[in-house]
């Protein structure tokens, strides 16, 4: 896709295809070793809010990563020009194409251009999140790209992005930026009551339970968007509450295409029913609104302490 094809496109496009899964399978495994660097250079943040990515004006960036000497690089995964590229501070300007060819290749590839820039991060070099244990530097499975799909992901995060935003705006209390999780490879927002929660069952494929505590170490309504996987199939708008209240799956949500998914435990809004509605932005709100309100009201959460007195318009 070009850039003029970019700006006429629309803006919530046709996602379905049989390039999705592949394309997203690959996206997913490079993200992750483009999150993995802001691991391993940015400090620990409360929930791992250090480590994830952001939606920027092209695709997903790192933002600003301090390597020392009075430097900083970012990392941008560029949906629009269909490339990786890594800049530093002091002008330096490294770049890769994004397109097919083995992991361990663009790992190699990845790695060179950073230590070009003179940055040599230490991060552990296998996915997460996967039942498979993949290693970056050996694995030489063919990763798949189709760029005209990528390029049209890139506007529906757009798109969601903006109206997590907006949904983030309403509540005052303690709330996540909107930003990209590589783990999970879904852009997400969380509100929080204030009141601490269990400790997580853990049990995430390739990660330490540890991890997974520290993410929710206290009560949550988390929502987002995300392309879909192996328990469901397409892409959708997704809401859960942690620790989930008795009663939360019977919440009345809208609109009527939205409804609680067993197999994953969480509410969905599937992405071709907003795409199809003539009001898609009021849809994806009055969803987030109706699960985090069925969810803290549950819960019983101190709500007109942590909202806006508008916060559902």
């Amino acid at each position: 896709m070009t850039e003029i094809d970019a700006r006429s496109a629309e803006p919530w496009p046709d996602l379905d295809g049989a390039v999705a899964e592949p394309t997203v399978a690959s996206l997913l495994l490079w993200t992750q070793l483009v999150g993995k660097t802001r691991l391993a250079l940015c400090p620990f943040e409360n929930h791992w809010w250090h480590v994830p990515l952001y939606v920027s004006a092209r695709g997903l960036t790192t933002r600003a990563m301090d390597v020392g000497g009075g430097r900083a690089v970012d990392v941008e995964l560029d949906l629009v020009a269909h490339e990786l590229r890594a800049r530093s501070s002091d002008g330096a300007i490294e770049a890769m194409p994004l397109g097919e060819g083995p992991l361990s290749g663009f790992y190699e590839g990845y790695t060179l251009r950073l230590a070009r820039l003179g940055v040599a991060p230490r991060f552990y070099p296998y996915a997460v999140e996967l039942p498979e244990r993949i290693g970056y530097a050996s694995d030489a499975r063919a990763c798949r790209y189709d760029a005209a799909w990528a390029g049209r992901f890139f506007r529906a995060l757009l798109q969601a992005d903006r109206l997590l935003k907006r949904f983030r705006g309403r509540f005052v209390g303690k709330a996540s930026p909107v930003h990209f999780f590589w783990g999970g490879f879904d852009l997400a927002v969380t509100r929080f009551s204030g009141r601490a929660a269990p400790p997580h069952p853990g049990g995430v494929p390739n990660v330490g339970d540890w991890v997974m505590r520290e993410a929710y170490s206290h009560e949550v309504s988390s929502a987002g968007f995300w392309p879909g996987d192996a328990r469901f199939p397409e892409p959708a708008f997704y809401s859960y509450a942690y620790p989930e209240p008795p009663g939360f799956k019977e919440t009345r949500v809208r609109p009527a295409a939205a409804r609680y998914e067993p197999a994953l435990g969480e509410f969905i809004l599937p992405y071709r029913a907003v795409r199809a509605s003539a009001t898609p932005d009021a849809d994806v709100l009055a969803f987030l609104q109706d699960t985090y309100a069925g969810a803290a009201d549950l819960a019983r959460w101190d709500r007109p302490a942590l909202e806006r007195e508008d916060a559902a318009r």
